[in-house]
Formats: structure tokens, C-alpha cells, sequence
């Protein structure tokens, strides 16, 4: 997360990354909000800060794609990411193998930071109160076919921003990549309590590889980047923490 928040429930416009994929940044904490659309399904990535933001959230994804949301995909479990799930009551959400546990473990917590951060105490509480959990836990690596030769893969490429990241692989021309906050651009990579920075260099290297070099690699806060950018915060990672 960045640490100069701005008024939560701001929007921007999309940001139309390839045929059927497009993203948002929030302007609360600048986090992105990914959109994959198939013939049968609509996959978010991440859900925003609140259920309210959660909700209007849908509303926009129904005016983009004239669909409602059936697939959620958490890159991680940090309150900015997750505490809008509870506003797609119909949606099947997914999350790496450990997630489930983590927001259920740290709901207060997830609670307090969301506060701390600038999110209404009544917003707060009321999303860790209906916190959503993953019913669908990604094991290494799934695939979600979406209808239509539309199929995205699910990784959790190793530890790194923390020890459950999940990243989201679109096919096609470009390959898109949502790296949740593996990758940042507005502002240096955060390293919190649930951080596993020792493994954070190699979990970028296998990113890479996943990619590829004419990738678009977008970053759960900042500006879509290319995979120059990607080995340069490897690089400055490594060099911070150690390459593991």
C-alpha cells in the first residue's frame, strides 16, 4: 500500500489494456482494479478498500462489460485489496492456498489498518465484519476459462510483498500480467510484518518468466510497466534485502 491516502470511493475511467482486459486505478491509495472478460464470465482482480467501493465497483464493471462479476481473483490480503469481496455475493473468489486463514487470523488488524489508513471506522468495521474469504484456494497454480478461447491463469510465483501473492496471467496479444503489490510504480515496493522480502527477488524472477519480455506487467499501485522496469525493482530488491 502507499502511504499518502487520498478520499476513499474516488474513481477513474478504464484503461483498456488489450482485447477484453482493462484496469482502474483508485484514487484512494492508487490501487488497481483489473477486469478480464470472457464469452461466459467477468473476472475482477481485487475488490477494492470497502464494501461501498466493492459495490460501485460492479456497477462500473456492468457498464463496461453489460455483465455482472462471476470470478474474483485476490492478489494478496491486505485490506485495500480484499474488503470490497463482500459486495459479489455470486462470485466464485480465489486466492493462493494460505489466504484464507490470513483474513481470518488478522480481520482486526486488516481493521485497524484501513482506519489507520483513512477508511470511515463504520466502512471498517463493517468490512471486516462480512470479510470474504476464498472459496476457491490456489494451489501452486489454476486455471480459470472464462467462455470464448478465454482462459487466465492463477500463480502464486513464490513469497515476496507477502507469503500468499497471487498473480493473474492473460493470454494473448499482449500477455497481461496483474501483479498485485509484487509490483509498484507510485512509489518504492512495501515491506510490512507479512513480508517475505529474502524471497521477493527470486518471486520477480519467475514473474519474468511467466511474462515474458513483451508483457504488460501491471502493478497493484502505479502505472502499467514493462518488464525493464520489472528487473530493475528485482535489482533494487535484491539489493535491499538480499536475493534469497
Amino acid at each position: 500500500m502507499e502511504t499518502t491516502p487520498t478520499a476513499p470511493g474516488a474513481f477513474g475511467g478504464w484503461e483498456h489494456l488489450a482485447p477484453g482486459v482493462a484496469r482502474c486505478r483508485m484514487p484512494f491509495l492508487d490501487v488497481t482494479i483489473g477486469v478480464v472478460a470472457g464469452d461466459e464470465g467477468v473476472l475482477l482482480v481485487d475488490t477494492g478498500s470497502s464494501v461501498a467501493e466493492g459495490a460501485e465497483l460492479g456497477r462500473r464493471v456492468r457498464e463496461l462489460t453489460g455483465r455482472d462479476v462471476t470470478h474474483i481473483a485476490l492478489t494478496h490480503g491486505h485490506f485495500d485489496h480484499v474488503f470490497g469481496t463482500a459486495a459479489f455475493p455470486g462470485a466464485q473468489v480465489f486466492g493462493e492456498m494460505t489466504l484464507g486463514a490470513h483474513l481470518g487470523r488478522e480481520r482486526s488488524a486488516l481493521r485497524l489498518d484501513a482506519i489507520e489508513y483513512g477508511v470511515a471506522e463504520e466502512a471498517a468495521t463493517r468490512a471486516a465484519d462480512v470479510l470474504v474469504p476464498p472459496g476457491h484456494l490456489v494451489d501452486g497454480r489454476c486455471a480459470v476459462d472464462l467462455g470464448g478461447d478465454r482462459e487466465v491463469l492463477l500463480v502464486h510465483p513464490g513469497e515476496g510483498h507477502t507469503t500468499h501473492d497471487l498473480v493473474v496471467v492473460v493470454p494473448g496479444t499482449p500477455v497481461v500480467v496483474f501483479c498485485g503489490d509484487l509490483v509498484e510504480e507510485s512509489g518504492e515496493p512495501q515491506a510490512g510484518q507479512d513480508a517475505a522480502p529474502g524471497g521477493w527477488p527470486g518471486t520477480l524472477d519467475r514473474l519474468l518468466e511467466l511474462g515474458g519480455e513483451s508483457a504488460l506487467y501491471v502493478p497493484g499501485h502505479g502505472a502499467v510497466v514493462d518488464a525493464g522496469f520489472v528487473r530493475a525493482q528485482r535489482d533494487a530488491l535484491a539489493a535491499r534485502f538480499g536475493s534469497g
